[in-house]
This record gives C-alpha cells, structure tokens and sequence, in this order.
C-alpha cells in the first residue's frame, strides 16, 4: 500500500485511521478490487451496488422497494394502519415486522459476493430476541446473540453508545457498522423467544454488492454467561480453530459479592498452542477498557466505554456495561484463540478478593471458515438479567 499523508485532525489522522481499520479487517491492498469504507473511500468509484433490506423491501431488489398494499384484513397486521384508508401503496405501508411469540423470521436472504454495511433495528431491548448470521450457506450460525448484547446493551437497560462500529440512540436505537463481508451467501434471521409477540420490529441492513478479496474473513460474535464463583477466571471465547483477529469485547457485568472495586482481574489471550499461560495478559479490568484507577463516571468513545451509571448505592447487584473494541490493536492469531477475564476485587483486609459475580459478554472477531460449533446457548430463563 502507498504511502499516504493526511492532515492530522486534533492530533488524530480520522480519514487515515478509517480506511487502515478497514484494510487490517478485510486484507484490502494496492490495486485490489475491494476499496476501503469510511472517509478514505468514499471518493474511489468502483462497481459496488448499493443495495437496503427493510420492512418495505425484504429481498433488497432494484426497483422493489415500498410496493405493499394495505389489506384490511391481515390478523395481527404488522402494516400502517394510517395508510390503509388515506393514501395507500408507496406511502409507509409496512415500516415493521410482527414477530409472535415462539416465531423465527428471516430478515436477510442474498446471494454474493457483498459486504454488509449497516444494521439498524429498533425491538424490546430483550434477551428473548436473538440475531443469527449464516455465511456461504453454513448450517451452524457465525453470529448467535441476543440483540441489545450485540449492540453493547446489557442487562437489557438502555445505556448510550457512541463509537465507532456501534451507536446506541435515543430510545432504543441499535445501530452496527461492523463490516461483514460474504462470499456466496448470507441469512440473517430473528427470533423471538418470549412468551408475548413483538408487535415492533423496525430495522434496516445495509449492503453492497462487490468483490471480495481472497484473504478477507469472516465476522463472528458469540455470547456467553456464568457465575464466577463456579468458573473463574471467565471464559469469554473458547475453541475457536482457524486464522483471524479478535476485534472487540462487550461485558454485561453484575456485581454480586461486594459494592467495592471489582476491576482488578486481568483479560488473557491464549493463542497458537498456548496452554497454562498466555501470550497477552492484561493488567486490570479497567485498563483493558481503557480507563484507570476504576471507573469514576460512565464515557463512551470511539473504542471503548462504560455506559450505566457508576453509583454504588443501594442493593447489589450493581450492573455495568463495558465494550471494548479492538480495531486499532486487533489481536492477531494464526490456528486457535482463547480469551479469559478474571474476577478480582478488594477485600476488606486490602488483598485481592475472587468475586461470585455474574458476567455475560459478546465476543467478536474474525476468521477462516469453517469455524467450530458454538456452544449451546442458554436458554431463555437463564438468560434473563438479573432484577
């Protein structure tokens, strides 16, 4: 790649530091068809399609957008009741999905090559709901979240984002620029787990159709919870097999043992044959998370942030949600991955204190296909929050 000088911005070169993330994501290189997103590409013209799934356009076809007709006598009718009677087709007759109770619909069923974009979505901000991705026709889902998880909400509490790959909006606004390339296929589904249906499901995905290079990865994420008191430190990803990088953390954390400092455990990665001690170890909770001497009020910037509040008062548990992404200092591994934090605070005494807390984290990263098996994920009553 050349050589390219930009002038700096408050010390930081944005339009450079965009397009490299992209490059260090997706292999791009001189010369290559893919093009960088972000400020660094967006003067390059190339033969990339454009192309939306909404509500209003659920295969993303040219010329198919806003083509549903009201029908006064759909049961349960996700459609706008407003353009029944006024104005009709083309004017906001389906803006959203319905999603009852126990069902499973498919929000995205497109050929490649592509390269998702954006996703936006407004739904209940529950576990109940779970985002699933397939690429290039896999049997076993690459993605497997519940939706506020994926978007950096935990404890299904609306809490402020604003970084890089993921805003969080007022109300409850999910938005991912996570860029996820796919080869010949991609399937994004939804599914709805609780016992009442959803009447709301907006949501957007943005994508484009283009060339994909040849050493670009895949994107994955995969949540997990547990109690430390059984399993600590705690496995935040485990068994993946394959080349990639990790890119970013997102921490659902409630405090349970004690109101005090529960930040002293450091995140470990074990890679390419690691076994009893790591390659890369951490110095504390809150210094993975780019903080320091605890987290004295709630930020969130392009990198990393905790965005609940920070009070310690009242009854335990006291939540925390903390993300954390890797996209300047991805961690690099060529055929195994393992990521562990601990849970350490301070005891009454002064000494470090192993804590009983209850930890659920989204992992994300990418790699080679195929990858291994996720673990079963919980189900719904274990995934709850706790109240």
């Amino acid at each position: 790649m050349k050589k390219i000088t930009f002038q700096s911005l408050n010390g930081f070169n944005l339009v450079a530091a965009i397009g490299l993330s992209f490059c260090l994501l997706t292999g791009c290189r001189e010369n290559s068809e893919t093009v960088p997103f972000g400020l660094a590409g967006l003067a390059t013209l190339d033969n990339s399609e454009t192309r939306s799934i909404s509500a209003e356009n659920m295969t993303g076809e040219r010329g198919k957008g806003g083509m549903a007709i009201p029908d006064p006598k759909e049961l349960k009718p996700a459609a706008s009741a407003r353009a029944a009677d006024v104005l009709g087709q083309g004017w906001k007759v389906k803006p959203f999905l319905r999603v009852n109770a126990g069902e499973t619909v498919t929000l995205m069923d497109v050929d490649g090559p592509g390269i998702i974009q954006h996703i936006w979505m407004v739904e209940g901000l529950s576990r109940a709901n779970i985002i699933r991705v397939y690429w290039d026709n896999e049997t076993t889902p690459s993605i497997e979240v519940p939706v506020p998880d994926f978007f950096a909400v935990g404890h299904e509490k609306f809490a402020r984002v604003n970084s890089e790959v993921v805003t969080v909006n007022p109300q409850n606004a999910l938005n991912c620029f996570w860029p996820m390339p796919f080869r010949k296929h991609v399937k994004v589904t939804f599914s709805n787990e609780a016992a009442n249906d959803l009447g709301l499901l907006a949501f957007q995905i943005t994508y484009a159709l283009k060339p994909v290079a040849k050493n670009t990865g895949y994107f994955h994420a995969q949540w997990r919870r547990a109690r430390t008191g059984g399993t600590n430190p705690y496995v935040i990803l485990d068994g993946v097999k394959g080349n990639g990088k990790y890119v970013g953390t997102f921490l659902a954390w409630s405090q349970m043992t004690s109101k005090g400092w529960f930040g002293e455990g450091e995140i470990k990665f074990f890679m390419d044959g690691d076994t009893k001690f790591p390659t890369i170890c951490g110095t504390g909770t809150e210094d993975y998370f780019l903080g320091s001497y605890g987290f004295a009020e709630a930020y969130t910037t392009a990198y990393a942030g905790t965005t609940l509040p920070t009070s310690t008062e009242g009854e335990l548990p006291n939540l925390w949600s903390l993300y954390r992404w890797q996209i300047q200092d991805p961690v690099c591994f060529k055929n195994d991955l393992k990521v562990t934090i601990q849970a350490l605070g301070w005891g009454a005494d002064g000494r470090y204190l192993l804590l009983d807390d209850d930890i659920a984290s989204v992992a994300y990263w990418y790699q080679t296909e195929p990858h291994s098996p996720f673990p079963a994920l919980l189900p719904l009553e274990l995934r709850k929050p706790l109240k």
